[in-house]
């Protein structure tokens, strides 16, 4: 599975951006996708994950309530949708996939995408 992360860029605290993880291969919908970030000087860490048919979802605290993932298995597509942006969610963007494993853990996930940049001024 290859996947391509996009709609990263700049944006206004309280503002949103939608991401979107394009894959290709197909055994895609095989695959639970996790999206997780680093933040400039931090560790990567995870943001929110679902499963293979997307029923079941998962975030971190901070971005629950603000962020959506939701994916479309015909389009091989995973999308977050990020509301209410604050300068703390300023980071790379990165999605991957895990056939197996536990959702927010990063070394579960096999396959990742290149990042994508969003940046929240305040």
């Amino acid at each position: 599975v290859q996947l391509q992360a996009s709609g990263g860029g700049l944006v206004q605290a309280g503002g949103s951006l939608r991401l979107s993880c394009a894959a290709s291969g197909r055994s895609f919908s095989r695959y639970a996708i996790g999206w997780f970030r680093q933040a400039p000087g931090k560790e990567r860490e995870f943001v929110a994950a679902l499963n293979w048919s997307g029923d079941e979802l998962y975030y971190t605290d901070s971005v629950k309530g603000r962020f959506t993932i939701s994916r479309d298995n015909a389009k091989n597509t995973v999308n977050l949708q990020m509301n209410s942006l604050k300068p703390e969610d300023t980071a790379v963007y990165y999605c991957a996939a895990r056939y197996t494993g536990t959702y927010y853990r990063e070394t579960d996930y096999t396959y990742w995408g290149q990042g994508t940049l969003v940046t929240v001024s305040s």
